[in-house]
């Protein structure tokens, strides 16, 4: 293998850079970020005007669902390949797939034509993130990366939380410019994405020569055969049903896909698409474990808080985006502050640790809400619950990082994205079943509870139509509230009540789970932050070769735990020496 490290091209050739340059790098990866999270919940809250527009409202799962799928399944190919060809004709070819699908998807004609252009779409917003995470990788130390991957993470929760809101105000616009409103939410994309790719081909100058490895094509194919199984059915288990026979076939083609998948990557060695070697390290296997059940208990279990806010209080899609708010703002703050005292410290096991604290005690507090509970109660609870998230997110990223050889960084980010959003998917899928599977029963419990409430008679008594609607809507579902706007408030009380039960089981599944991230993070060794970036790294790697090749003697392992010249791991997984720190 002949490679050299990816330098910018007008930094000193130790590869140091000063803070001024990184925040002009920082500046076009966060605009490309921002894309990415964006579209990730933009469309959510306009997906039904998009269906009744299009004709076609039933299949609006297979919108989200394509671009979920092939967004899980790019992250790891493109972290490979940027490993092999370098992260700048990446992370720009990521982008223009990106844009490019956007602009298909403003043109969509049927819902299936949009589903096939999501997709199209997904695969640049998987390589997005994990490039991103990848470039500030090489070109900082572990040790100062924290406090810039903390302005990443802030960029990738204000986008999450705008996208709602974006999302609600243009599909609730009937035509702007000559075209319809919700159109925009695809459009919007392409100046955004234009600038973004004009700042980086400005100020990200990395050289690369390329590694000479093979590319694990049989990898991704059966990654895809394995993953596609399973995601489909996470989406659609609830409408099939988890036990019918798609669901099944769906269940096993996946695990004779995985299975196949870790055969070849074993095969496959040091070219694999995600090298098996790397599961060594104890802090990469522990961190990914961790970060998977993160994904499940942020896409899963708070998939229900919008929906609580909506159909509870009431809230506008739009409205409900704002309402998230302290749980945004908990984890801007707190990813922020833990990456300022891990760059002044060096130590970052304890955030997770007291991040997942956290958590389960945020999601504690949400089991207590009911149909009566204010809505600054709420707020508070969700604080909390972004808080933890923000001590776990990116400690947790640069675990991974930092526990791998410097020649596996794309492979490291992309890990940490694709466990993400594999967690995610599961925990969306599987909270919102258990969400409407108990539901119903919860609301006929409560009306049933009420049917002797005086207030509750009287207001039937008062409102016959009303209570005739009520009862025409019960059976019918939940796919359609909206009836419960005009409705007397004794009569639609129970409905809240029984919804509101039905969340607070959903919170209390997520709290029992999070008990194993707490379990996890106590697990999670640390490894010695690098105090040279992923370049440096490379280059003194590849300095101890050449000499090792001239003179014929072997390098010796870097003693502070983190991959040494050879590119082997050492940390406490083989060394027992890293794993003093608490």
């Amino acid at each position: 293998m002949s490679s050299t490290a990816a330098r910018p091209t007008d930094t000193p050739p130790d590869g140091t850079l000063s803070h001024r340059q990184i925040l002009t790098i920082l500046s076009g990866l966060v605009l490309g970020m921002f894309l990415a999270a964006l579209d990730q919940t933009i469309v959510s809250t306009a997906i039904k005007t998009i269906g009744n527009d299009l004709n076609d409202l039933s299949a609006q799962a297979w919108v989200t669902t394509a671009f979920l799928i092939t967004s899980t399944i790019a992250a790891p190919l493109f972290g490979k390949l940027s490993d092999i060809y370098g992260r700048k004709r990446l992370f720009m070819l990521a982008i223009v797939i990106f844009v490019v699908g956007s602009a298909l998807c403003g043109l969509a004609q049927s819902m299936y034509e949009l589903a096939a252009f999501r997709a199209f779409q997904g695969i640049g917003a998987g390589g997005i993130m994990p490039l991103a995470l990848a470039v500030i990788g090489d070109i900082i130390p572990p040790r100062e990366r924290a406090r810039y991957q903390g302005y990443m993470m802030a960029v990738f929760a204000s986008a999450s939380v705008l996208g709602p809101v974006l999302g609600g105000l243009l599909s609730g616009t009937d035509s702007f410019l000559g075209a319809a409103g919700w159109r925009w939410i695809f459009y919007i994309n392409v100046p955004i994405a234009a600038f973004a790719l004009v700042v980086i081909a400005k100020v990200l100058h990395l050289d690369h020569v390329r590694r000479e490895r093979r590319i694990d094509w049989w990898g991704s194919v059966l990654l895809a055969v394995g993953l596609v199984p399973l995601l489909v059915v996470a989406e659609q288990g609830q409408s099939w049903g988890w036990a019918s026979v798609g669901s099944f076939a769906c269940y096993l083609i996946g695990a004779a896909g995985l299975a196949l998948f870790v055969w070849v990557e074993h095969r496959m060695g040091n070219n694999a698409l995600l090298p098996l070697r790397l599961f060594r390290s104890s802090t990469f296997s522990v961190a990914s474990a961790q970060v998977t059940i993160i994904g499940m208990a942020m896409f899963g279990g708070l998939s229900v808080i919008p929906l609580y806010l909506q159909i509870v209080k009431g809230a506008s899609p739009t409205k409900s985006g704002l309402l998230l708010l302290p749980l945004v703002a908990g984890l801007m703050l707190a990813s922020l502050g833990a990456g300022q005292l891990i760059a002044r410290t060096g130590r970052y096991k304890i955030f997770p640790v007291v991040g997942s604290v956290l958590m389960v005690i945020g999601m504690g507090l949400m089991i207590t809400i009911g149909a009566d509970t204010p809505l600054w109660q709420t707020d508070i609870y969700m604080a909390v619950f972004g808080i933890g998230l923000g001590l776990n997110m990116q400690s947790l990223v640069l675990a991974m990082q930092n526990a791998v050889p410097a020649e596996d960084m794309g492979v490291a980010s992309a890990s940490s994205t694709f466990f993400r959003s594999i967690g995610g998917t599961l925990g969306t899928a599987i909270f919102l079943s258990v969400l409407f599977t108990l539901a119903g029963s919860k609301i006929n419990h409560a009306y049933t509870n009420a049917a002797h409430d005086p207030a509750f008679i009287a207001a039937g008594k008062a409102h016959p139509d009303q209570l005739a609607s009520l009862h025409q809507h019960l059976g019918g579902g939940l796919d359609d509230t909206s009836f419960l706007n005009g409705l007397a408030k004794p009569l639609s009380h129970p409905f809240f009540a029984g919804f509101s039960g039905a969340g607070d089981v959903v919170f209390t599944i997520v709290a029992v789970l999070l008990l194993a991230a707490i379990v996890l993070s106590t697990r999670l060794k640390e490894v010695p932050l690098r105090l040279v970036s992923g370049n440096q790294a490379r280059t003194e790697a590849e300095t101890a070769a050449a000499r090792t090749a001239k003179d014929g003697v072997a390098p010796l392992a870097d003693t502070a735990g983190a991959p040494g010249p050879s590119g082997r791991l050492t940390d406490d997984s083989r060394t027992g020496s890293a794993g003093s720190h608490p």
